[in-house]
């Protein structure tokens, strides 16, 4: 970085300058130093903000040593967290490595895990018509009455599955999904 400007500089952002020079940071933007300011000057604020808050509870009139100290801890404590230790992560890594892996499809492009695995099946139901629109010659249109709705009817216990061309309870007509089959 340049030294232009440095004597306009304020005596803060010459500290976070030396302290990047101190770590071997030699090139960095110059807006890294604001942010730097910024997150130091907020850092600043909130734990004299917490030691206030303690020195009142404590019944003092003035912040002392002490309550700095308590919020600095509670700073690290509940805004800093530190990764686990490397034994607890390689232990918890061995655990679930025990579970295999759902076998996967095989077929053209990316294998994917069994349906129940993932969750891109589709997410509703497909209500077949009894009555089949074929407008073909030759072929009547034909009624058949579905024995597993007949018995979905007399059965209130059934699935959903069984029940999908029964109206729902309540008197609300259903709604379908219909297509035409023939071009």
């Amino acid at each position: 970085m340049g030294d232009r400007g440095e004597e306009d500089m304020p005596r803060d952002a010459k500290i976070v300058k030396e302290l990047l020079k101190s770590m071997n940071v030699d090139e960095y933007e110059p807006r890294v130093i604001h942010q730097l300011l910024e997150f130091w000057y907020r850092y600043v604020v909130d734990v004299l903000t917490d030691s206030q808050v303690y020195s009142e509870h404590a019944g003092k009139s003035a912040i002392d040593s002490d309550d700095v100290k308590l919020a600095i801890q509670s700073k690290v404590n509940f805004s800093f967290s530190q990764p686990p230790p490397r034994e607890v992560l390689l232990e918890l890594a061995k655990s679930r490595n025990k579970t295999p892996l759902p076998k996967s499809i095989a077929g053209a492009g990316i294998p994917l895990p069994p349906d129940q695995d993932t969750l891109i099946g589709p997410n509703y139901q497909l209500a077949i018509p009894n009555k089949l629109n074929i407008q073909q010659p030759g072929l009547e249109e034909t009624e058949e009455i579905d024995e597993e709705a007949a018995a979905a009817a007399a059965d209130p216990s059934t699935s959903q599955d069984h029940r999908r061309d029964l109206p729902p309870q309540g008197g609300g007509t259903p709604q379908r999904v219909s297509f035409s089959l023939g071009a």
